[in-house]
C-alpha cells in the first residue's frame, strides 16, 4: 500500500469520504465491534476462572453463576453481530448506490469524443463490476479491519497482563508471520490487478462482439471469434487461478504457524502447570488465545488483499470520474426561453484529433426559417458541421452563434432542446413505441405522439402492430425494418417540436414511395423552422433555399440549385455524375 499511496496519496481517503454522510451509523457499528471484541476476550477468561474455581470449590452455584454469565455473553454477541451486520450492509449499499449514480451522471456529461475512443464494455465494467468490488470494502471490510486490529492489540495486552512469560512464548513465531503477511500482500495485490484488467478485457470483447453478431454471422467468422473468446477466457481463468493459488498457499502456512505456537504453549504451559507456576485455567485461557490470536492475523492479511482489489477498482472508477473530456459549461450559462433559428459560423476550424482539421475556416449565415443543405464527397466535413451546431464538440478556432449568442455561453442542455436531429443510423431503446418517441418526456402527451406519427406517415405501420403505440420494441429495434426505424426517428424529433431541424442523411434508409410521403410532410413541417440537411442524393435537396458545397473541409460553393448549376463547378459535376 505504501507504493500505491505514493502514486495516489488520497485515493483511500477519497473512497472513505463516500461514507461521510453515514458517520453516525458507522460510529455505532464500530462501537458494536468493540463490544464484540470485548466479549471474545472475556469468554476464555470466564471459562478459565470457572475451571480453577470448580477445581478448588466444586459447588453447583459456581457453575450456575458462570453458566448464566456465559449465556449472557452469547446473547450480547448475537445482538451486536446482527445489528452491526445490518448497519454495515445498509451503509455499503447506500454508498455504492450513490457512487454508481455519480459515475453514470458523469458519463452523461462527457463529450462524444470520449465515447468514440472508449469501448462500451469498459464503461459497463466501471459502472457494474468495479463499483460492486467496492461494496465489500464499504459494507464489511473497514469494520473487519478495525475489529481485527482491536483483537490483535487486545490479545497482546491481555496475554501480557495475565502472564508475560507465557505470552512471550506465544509470540515467538510472530516475525515469521509478519514476513508471510508482507509477501502475501504484495503477491495478492499483483494478482488482483491482473484479474481486474482481464475481466475488463473480457467484458469489452463481449459487448463489442454481441453488438456485432450479425456481421460475424454474415461473414461466417464464428469459429475465429470463438477462438478469440477462448483466449481471453483462459487468461481470466488463469488470473483467478493465480489468486486462488496464493490464498491456497498462505492460509495453510498461517494455520501451520498457529499449530506450532499452540504446541509451544502446550509444552511450556504444561510444564508451568505441573510446577504449579500457573493454574490449569490459565493454561486453558492461553490455549484459546493462541488459537484465536492467529485468526485476525490471517484475516488481516486477506483483508489487505481485498482492500488492494477495492483500491484497484477504485482507481478505475475515479479515473473515469476524473476524466475532463467534457463540454465545459459556463458558470452563468444563458438559457433563452425561445430560439428564432439564426445560425452563424465565423472562421471555424475544427479537428477531432489535435491539428488534423476536418473543417477549415468555415464561415456562413443561415437565416431563421431557411432550408439549407450541405453536399459534398464523403469526409468533406458535412456531418461535423451538424455536430458543432449542437455543441457535441467544441471548435479549436472561430465562433458559432445561434441568435447572435456564442454557443459556448449557452447551457448545452438548453441549446439541444431547441435542436432536433435525425441521423442515418437510428437508435431505438428497449421499451414500447410511445417511449421511443417521447424518450420518457412527460410533457409530450399521447395526442402529440399520434400527431407526430401521422405527420411523418408512421402511424400506418404503428397502428398495424399488435398493441399499436404500446407495441414492444426490442434492443436497437431489430424487429422493425430500417425504414420503420427511420420513420420513428422522424416522429421522435417532431414530437419535441424543435426550432432548428437537423437531418443527416435522414431519408437514406427509406424506399422511394415512403420518401415521397416524408418529403410532402416535411414541406409543411419546415415552415417557420430553420432546417439543415445533409444528403448524398441531390434530388432530395433541390428545393432548398441554399445549398452549400463542401470539399476537403472547406466551403467551396453556395447558392440554390439553379445558381450552382450555372457556376459550372463542383456541384454541377456531382449532379451530372448522379444523373449518369
Amino acid at each position: 500500500m505504501k507504493e500505491h499511496f505514493k502514486q495516489h496519496p488520497t485515493l483511500f481517503f477519497r473512497l472513505c469520504s463516500y461514507m461521510r454522510p453515514h458517520a453516525v451509523p458507522l460510529a455505532a457499528a464500530l462501537f458494536l465491534v468493540l463490544l464484540l471484541t470485548g466479549c471474545e476476550l472475556i469468554q476464555p477468561i470466564l471459562i478459565g476462572d470457572a475451571i480453577d474455581l470448580f477445581r478448588t470449590s466444586p459447588e453447583g452455584d459456581i457453575l450456575y453463576t458462570y453458566g448464566v454469565a456465559y449465556f449472557l455473553l452469547l446473547v450480547i454477541r448475537y445482538l451486536c453481530t446482527s445489528f452491526q451486520q445490518w448497519i454495515l450492509q445498509k451503509i455499503g449499499q447506500e454508498t455504492i448506490y450513490r457512487l454508481r449514480m455519480e459515475v453514470f451522471q458523469h458519463m452523461q456529461s462527457l463529450s462524444l469524443n470520449y465515447f468514440n475512443t472508449t469501448p462500451v464494455g469498459t464503461l459497463v465494467t466501471r459502472v457494474t463490476n468495479d463499483t460492486e468490488a467496492l461494496n465489500e470494502m464499504f459494507s464489511t471490510l473497514l469494520a473487519r479491519l478495525f475489529r481485527n486490529f482491536v483483537k490483535i492489540i487486545g490479545y497482546l495486552a491481555v496475554m501480557l497482563l495475565l502472564n508475560p512469560t507465557l505470552a512471550l512464548y506465544s509470540f515467538l513465531l510472530l516475525p515469521l508471520a509478519a514476513v508471510l503477511i508482507f509477501t502475501f500482500r504484495v503477491l495478492s495485490r499483483r494478482a488482483y490487478r491482473i484479474a481486474r484488467n482481464k475481466l475488463t478485457d473480457l467484458n469489452t470483447f463481449l459487448s463489442e462482439h454481441l453488438s456485432g453478431m450479425r456481421l460475424i454471422q454474415i461473414f461466417a467468422r464464428e469459429q475465429q471469434k470463438y477462438d478469440e473468446f477462448t483466449e481471453k477466457n483462459v487468461s481470466l481463468y488463469r488470473a483467478y487461478l493465480r489468486e486462488i493459488l496464493i490464498f491456497a498457499i498462505f492460509r495453510p502456512l498461517v494455520f501451520f504457524l498457529s499449530i506450532l505456537s499452540l504446541a509451544i504453549v502446550f509444552y511450556r504451559g504444561g510444564l508451568l502447570a505441573m510446577d504449579e507456576t500457573i493454574t490449569v485455567g490459565m493454561l486453558y485461557i492461553f490455549i484459546n488465545y493462541v488459537r484465536s490470536f492467529f485468526e485476525p492475523i490471517q484475516d488481516l492479511a486477506e483483508q489487505f488483499g481485498t482492500l488492494q482489489s477495492a483500491i484497484a477498482s477504485g482507481e478505475k472508477v475515479f479515473s473515469l470520474l476524473d476524466t475532463t473530456d467534457q463540454i465545459p459549461v459556463p458558470d452563468h450559462p444563458l438559457q433563452p426561453s425561445q430560439v428564432q433559428g439564426k445560425i452563424e459560423f465565423r472562421h471555424v476550424w475544427f479537428a477531432y484529433e489535435k491539428e488534423d482539421y476536418v473543417l477549415k475556416d468555415i464561415s456562413f449565415t443561415i437565416e431563421p426559417g431557411q432550408k439549407v443543405a450541405f453536399v459534398g464527397a464523403t469526409g468533406a466535413g458535412k456531418s461535423s458541421i451538424l455536430n458543432l451546431i449542437g455543441r457535441y464538440y467544441d471548435v479549436q478556432k472561430g465562433e458559432i452563434y445561434i441568435d447572435g449568442i456564442e454557443i459556448r455561453k449557452w447551457d448545452p442542455r438548453t441549446l439541444r432542446k431547441f435542436i432536433g436531429q435525425v441521423q442515418q443510423d437510428v437508435f431505438l431503446f428497449t421499451g414500447d413505441i410511445r417511449s421511443n418517441i417521447t424518450l420518457g418526456n412527460p410533457d409530450i402527451s399521447m395526442a402529440d405522439v399520434r400527431q407526430a406519427a401521422q405527420l411523418v406517415h408512421a402511424s400506418g405501420f404503428i397502428e398495424s402492430l399488435e398493441g399499436s403505440y404500446s407495441s414492444q420494441v426490442t434492443e436497437r429495434g431489430s424487429t422493425l425494418s430500417a425504414g420503420q426505424r427511420q420513420l420513428l426517428s422522424f416522429a421522435r424529433t417532431l414530437a419535441y417540436n424543435p426550432a432548428i431541424l437537423v437531418m443527416d442523411e435522414a431519408t437514406a434508409n427509406i424506399d422511394t414511395e415512403t420518401e415521397g410521403f416524408i418529403q410532402s410532410a416535411l414541406e409543411t413541417l419546415m415552415q417557420n423552422r430553420t432546417t439543415i440537411m445533409v444528403a448524398h442524393r441531390l434530388s432530395t435537396i433541390q428545393h432548398a433555399d441554399k445549398i452549400m458545397v463542401m470539399h476537403k473541409g472547406r466551403l467551396r460553393e453556395s447558392g440554390n440549385h439553379q445558381e450552382l448549376l450555372a457556376q459550372n463547378g463542383i456541384y454541377k459535376k456531382l449532379y451530372e455524375l448522379q444523373l449518369s
